[in-house]
């Protein structure tokens, strides 16, 4: 890898160019095949899961930080800007100082056996990205991803995924009919379910569905999956928005594969 950055200082620079449109659209990635991911932390997560970055962008005062000098130099390529063109490519109030230009893995095909997620048709971001965090963390190593749903390497995704992106197997683009070909049963959450979470031994491996954030999983999706349970709120209210249940549903299945199941 080099070590030694281009000085740039034109922002109609075409690399800056082609940066600034990959981070103004949320699903550019899928024709431009990269994708622009900024900040140390998502740097150091996709260089800790083996990615090779072909494009660093450090800002002069980064550079100077031995650090993020050592992270951009394992990049094919480093380019200097100054602070202010970083701003301009930045998706964050306060723009990072370092940033790769990656390939996108593209969407592979669903594994049939995978213990996973589906989304069907989330669209806030904020929530994609943390129920993504919650599939890593708890071993759902798919993302099943429906066409309606928020684009998945999208700067704001990737932002409030943490990291998560780099150890998952994200597909999307998918139609519903696409999960037939799972072989793991299919488990939803519906606050009109007689059966709470923990009431039961819950299936492993599975696959947990959550749906659009207003009007929740579709019926069709919803009649395709094998058990239809609640998150007991004795607080009174449906209060958990879909990435706080996610995190509920994913832990419970955990919980009970180390060993603490409920009877039932």
């Amino acid at each position: 890898m080099s070590s030694v950055p281009r000085a740039i200082s034109s922002r109609d620079n075409p690399l800056l160019v082609r940066v600034r449109k990959l981070a103004a659209d949320p699903g550019g990635y899928r024709k431009a095949g990269v994708l622009w991911i900024e900040g140390e932390h998502l740097c150091e997560a996709f260089v800790a899961k083996g990615g090779a970055p072909a494009q660093a962008i450090v800002t002069d005062a980064g550079w100077q930080h031995p650090g993020l000098r050592a992270l951009a130099a394992r990049a094919a390529a480093v380019a200097l800007v100054p602070q202010a063109l970083m701003a301009g490519l930045s998706t964050l109030e306060s723009p990072a100082p370092l940033g790769f230009v990656v390939d996108w893995p593209g969407s592979p095909a669903l594994d049939p056996q995978a213990p996973g997620v589906v989304l069907d048709r989330l669209q806030d971001a904020g929530n994609v990205g943390a129920i993504l965090r919650s599939a890593a963390a708890f071993g759902f190593g798919q993302v099943l991803a429906l066409k309606g749903t928020a684009a998945l390497w999208s700067p704001k995704v990737l932002r409030a995924g943490m990291g998560a992106h780099f150890g998952l197997r994200l597909v999307e683009g998918l139609e519903p009919d696409a999960l037939r070909a799972l072989r793991v049963p299919l488990l939803a959450t519906s606050s009109h379910g007689e059966t709470a979470i923990d009431a039961l031994r819950l299936p492993w491996p599975c696959a947990w569905v959550f749906g659009h954030e207003g009007r929740g999983v579709s019926a069709a999706l919803a009649h395709q999956c094998s058990m239809q349970l609640c998150i007991p709120q004795p607080g009174g209210q449906e209060s958990l928005n879909v990435a706080a249940a996610a995190a509920v549903c994913l832990y419970e299945s955990i919980r009970q594969r180390r060993g603490h199941p409920q009877p039932g």
